[in-house]
């Protein structure tokens, strides 16, 4: 850490882990800027303060049973529903966060100023947490959202209200590049009025901010759509991103990697690993399970699969897989409960990368090179995977094709035929592209000078 500068940033990450990940790292990123860190934090999922001893961390009640709170899951998410969606009715249900988060932030601000140690600069939330804005406002406390998205979406999904109001679709989803209609027509075709209304929330509390943080996104993956938010939204907006490159490797899982599969990757050879995982949220089914299994089997590459406790519907780890399969998996792969994902994508024995894509997990496969097979489930989900798929062309798409024959096929196109070979030059290309945005006088290295300056005017 430089040395302070006598402000304090408060921040308040949503309680899933694709959100505490970026929301940490944005905070070691100001934390060595000279600024002091405050966590307020819900009791559900809560952070390890002890990974961050010097930070402070203030936890409040979030109106959830002691059992739900106590757990370091996301089981209590709904699997079929967006993220969005199962968060909003799981923690954000009747406001349970506004008073207590209100009583924590006054105490806050108080005691700041009868000390008068530091100033508090501002709070930064996720966008998700839609009352902290009016409350910033009351408290003459400027707020800054954080976005997890990328940029593509964050401003694209805004439209989605108006197309289900309409239940009108363009013949080649003209609304919402580069997704095709049967995309929009899987994000549409779930139960979401709350989510409607929710974003209509979102839009407007983001318009009201004091600046936008696209911790996860630059210039060079989001070019036109930072212009048109900057239009759109006419608040600063700062697109520091990637944030883990500043600070590889993360302490903020709520899940304990097992750290045993860096020395199984180190008996592999160079480029010919497949590696298998679906994040913190997304759920698949016991057929999906054994699909996966024999396809990753029959490839006959070697493969590290992350399969999370309670990720398959209905069984609590991998029972559903049958013993002599299970003995075929173990001569070629190893299967884990969670991995130390930014280590394992930088590993030389890691040729690809079979993903959900999610931001954070998409991101971090560019930043290293490793090109992807798209298996999206939900929401941006879906618009990440055509980026890497259509437009970067860095990757391959299973096309919602869970079956083993499928799997095998894009397994060994990529880590064996020519094709693949094609695809991992165009993503070294553009790694190389993305990672000179968080150099000096890079992208990201500027818009992170601004966001810091910017932070330290109030």
């Amino acid at each position: 850490m430089e040395k302070s500068n006598g402000l304090r940033v408060v921040l308040f990450p949503l309680p899933i882990q694709g959100c505490i990940n970026p929301m940490f790292q944005l905070a070691k990123i100001l934390h060595s800027r000279g600024f002091s860190i405050t966590v307020i934090h819900t009791r559900f999922n809560t952070p390890k303060a002890s990974n961050h001893p010097l930070y402070t961390f203030l936890e409040i009640q979030d109106g959830l049973f002691e059992a739900e709170a106590s757990t370091r899951d996301t089981s209590l998410l709904n699997p079929r529903l967006k993220p969005n969606v199962s968060l909003f009715s799981t923690v954000s249900r009747s406001n349970s966060c506004e008073a207590p988060f209100r009583d924590c932030l006054t105490k806050l601000l108080q005691s700041e100023t009868e000390e008068r140690k530091q100033t508090i600069s501002c709070l930064i939330d996720d966008s998700g947490w839609i009352f902290t804005q009016p409350l910033a406002q009351s408290l003459n406390l400027s707020r800054f959202v954080l976005s997890t998205y990328k940029v593509s979406f964050f401003v694209g999904h805004f439209v989605l209200p108006k197309l289900r109001r309409e239940r009108y679709l363009q013949p080649q989803a003209e609304e919402f590049p580069p997704l095709r209609k049967k995309d929009l027509l899987r994000i549409l075709d779930e139960e979401t009025e709350v989510l409607d209304s929710y974003s209509d929330m979102i839009l407007e509390t983001t318009k009201a901010s004091s600046g936008l943080v696209f911790v996860s996104s630059c210039e060079e993956l989001d070019e036109d759509s930072l212009r048109q938010a900057r239009r759109e939204f006419q608040v600063p907006i700062f697109a520091i991103g990637p944030s883990h490159s500043y600070f590889p490797g993360s302490s903020s899982s709520l899940f304990t990697p097992d750290q045993t599969c860096i020395q199984w990757l180190d008996k592999q050879e160079d480029k010919a690993v497949i590696y298998v995982s679906f994040g913190s949220v997304v759920n698949i089914s016991e057929t999906e399970l054994l699909e996966i299994a024999w396809g990753v089997r029959n490839s006959d590459q070697p493969f590290l699969w992350v399969v999370r406790v309670g990720m398959v519907n209905g069984t609590k780890w991998i029972e559903a897989i049958p013993e002599e399969l299970m003995e075929r998996l173990k001569e070629k792969g190893k299967i884990v409960k969670w991995a130390p994902q930014q280590d394992v994508l930088k590993h030389r024995a890691t040729g690809g990368f079979l993903t959900h894509n999610g931001w954070n997990s998409t991101v971090e496969s560019v930043c290293e090179g490793v090109p992807m097979i798209c298996v999206p489930s939900v929401w941006d989900q879906l618009l990440n995977a055509r980026f890497v798929s259509d437009v970067w062309m860095v990757g391959l798409h299973l096309e919602g094709r869970v079956e083993r024959d499928e799997i095998e096929r894009v397994v060994r196109k990529l880590l064996l035929e020519p094709e693949g070979e094609v695809i991992r030059e165009r993503m070294q290309l553009l790694a190389e592209k993305v990672g000179r945005s968080v150099k000096q006088n890079g992208s990201a290295y500027r818009s992170l000078e601004h966001l810091v300056d910017h932070i330290s005017s109030f």
